[in-house]
């Protein structure tokens, strides 16, 4: 009896040991799935991105090329233009000093134009015009910047510009709205040597982490914050050789549990047609993978939300990485 018993156990602990290592390799092949599958996910991601991407950037820099033609046409024009309309309106001033009593026919048609006026206004309006222009040829060189088409290449790069290219297209989320005033945008610069980077592709994470920002404060805004406020700052890291780049906002924060999946593919938080859940995911990748970077995020509840962005000097090669990793 004692050795069936024996027996028993001994196959029972067999049977036992068969389904452990039957689990283990369950487990096992499980954990290689999830690998596979987060990384279908980061694949499609970049995919769909980089088509949208793609096509963005050769629509603005079509549109700013079109643009640049006729408006530097025109800026080129203002500058004489405004030396003929100075001398034009010198001699009708000179012609009231030498003849202060006109005939009534001509008498009757300064009033009826209202001479005084266009004679102060005409500047007026000529310095509207050039600063007008000098505004769209700005817009234009900052969609150029932002769009590069030589996107594949690495260029030695002034981050400051590809940031302020960002904010200038961005500049009408600023303005004030029914919701809140005036986001106002808040700019400490370090001095910084160019890098070495993919210029566009680090664009696109400065635009969509300023987006979410600009998302932060638009949305449920903390009671005692009646100033929404966007702070930047650039430091260059002398010991790591680096730069890094501090984005943050005053709105409500993000909540700890969200916080964790902020970075993972197709995750947000947005209302359907507002967020694809791919800005943060592809802008990890961009500054991980292509740029052999950092990117993390901080938040409280109640007192903002802060992205951390670390840049190498140079770029040996692309590096890979497995996934986002802690926040």
């Amino acid at each position: 009896d004692e050795v069936g018993l024996l027996a028993q156990v001994g196959t029972q602990l067999g049977i036992a040991l068969q389904q452990a290592e039957l689990l283990k390799k369950t487990q096992q092949q499980t954990v290689k799935l999830n690998q596979t599958l987060q990384a279908l996910k980061r694949t499609q991601a970049r995919l769909v991105q980089g088509e949208k991407m793609a096509g963005l950037g050769q629509l603005s820099a079509g549109i700013a090329h079109e643009i640049n033609n006729p408006v530097g046409f025109i800026s080129s024009n203002l500058e004489p233009m405004q030396e003929y309309v100075s001398g034009i309106l010198e001699l009708l001033q000179l012609y009231q000093h030498q003849y202060p009593e006109p005939e009534q026919l001509i008498q009757e048609k300064i009033d009826d134009i209202e001479l005084a006026f266009i004679l102060e206004d005409l500047p007026k309006i000529m310095a509207s015009m050039k600063m007008g222009t000098s505004r769209i040829v700005d817009i234009v060189k900052s969609m150029q910047n932002f769009s590069r088409l030589d996107e594949a290449a690495i260029k030695n790069v002034n981050i400051h510009e590809g940031i302020d290219s960002a904010l200038l297209i961005l500049k009408h989320r600023l303005k004030a709205n029914k919701q809140r005033p005036t986001i106002n945008i808040v700019k400490s610069y370090g001095e910084l040597p160019f890098i070495q980077c993919y210029a566009s592709h680090l664009n696109q994470v400065f635009m969509n982490i300023l987006v979410n920002a600009m998302d932060a404060v638009d949305g449920d805004i903390v009671s005692d914050r009646e100033n929404p406020e966007i702070y930047i700052s650039t430091h260059w890291q002398e010991i790591q050789k680096s730069l890094l780049i501090q984005i943050s906002d005053n709105g409500p924060g993000i909540p700890e549990g969200i916080l964790a999946n902020i970075f993972n593919p197709f995750f947000t938080t947005k209302p359907v047609g507002k967020g694809t859940g791919l800005g943060l995911s592809i802008s990890y990748q961009i500054v991980t993978e292509m740029h052999g970077g950092k990117l993390s995020c901080r938040s409280t509840l109640g007192q903002g939300t802060t992205f951390y962005i670390e840049i190498p000097l140079t770029i040996a090669e692309p590096i890979q990485v497995t996934g986002p990793g802690d926040v």
